[in-house]
């Protein structure tokens, strides 16, 4: 049974995932909404595009630091004498809820980003190994092509393959779970990427801001 302390962990995972860290440091330090510039994303990728690699990396680690400590902050929630959620699987609740949170962040109207940093930090957190091994394929794909949208989708795709096949974690069925469920995630919040790809029409990543 979810108790009172629980629900208050998925709520404060929510609102750490909610954190617009784009579209403060723009609009703080530069006077821009990233959301209104570039592709309108508010990510890390359009706001390099956007304001270049001073403002970019600051949200890019802190996006990823929200997903990290999202899942962290269950251990000083969770009640260990519960047989559900038992802690791997309310990490993931509290996982999921900072996903929301980034996706749709209730201190700017709900429109938010992607979650790609996000979901790395979560990564980080409950697949080590994995998350490392997507962050090389990541890397390879974006050298490779020089699209962010299509590395991104690449490593979501393969990172449950690398998971149950690579790395052999089958203990965990929850675990899993969510790593199909990240596949499946990603493209979907791309779709978008994937039509231009498609078209030609997708931009190139540059650290280079816009003049």
């Amino acid at each position: 049974m979810i108790t009172v302390n629980l629900i208050i962990a998925i709520i404060l995972a929510y609102l750490i995932g909610s954190i617009p860290t784009s579209v403060w440091i723009g609009r703080i330090f530069y006077n821009v909404d990233v959301r209104k510039e570039g592709s309108g994303n508010a990510g890390a990728t359009n706001t390099i595009r956007v304001l270049g690699a001073r403002a970019g990396i600051p949200v890019l680690v802190l996006d990823i630091f929200k997903g990290w400590f999202a899942v962290y902050i269950a251990n000083f929630f969770w009640d260990g004498t519960l047989t559900f959620p038992d802690l791997d699987d309310f990490e993931i609740i509290l996982a999921s809820a900072a996903v929301v949170g980034h996706v749709f962040p209730i201190y700017v109207g709900f429109k938010g980003g992607k979650g790609i940093a996000t979901l790395l930090g979560i990564g980080l957190a409950l697949f080590p190994y994995g998350a490392l091994i997507a962050i090389g394929i990541f890397a390879i794909t974006l050298m490779i092509t020089g699209y962010v949208s299509l590395s991104s989708i690449v490593a979501s795709v393969t990172f449950p393959f690398i998971e149950l096949l690579v790395l052999g974690n089958h203990e965990f069925l929850s675990l899993n779970i969510l790593a199909i469920a990240v596949a499946i995630f990603v493209p979907l919040t791309h779709r978008k990427n994937i039509q231009r790809l498609l078209n030609g029409e997708e931009s190139k990543f540059s650290i280079k801001k816009k003049k």
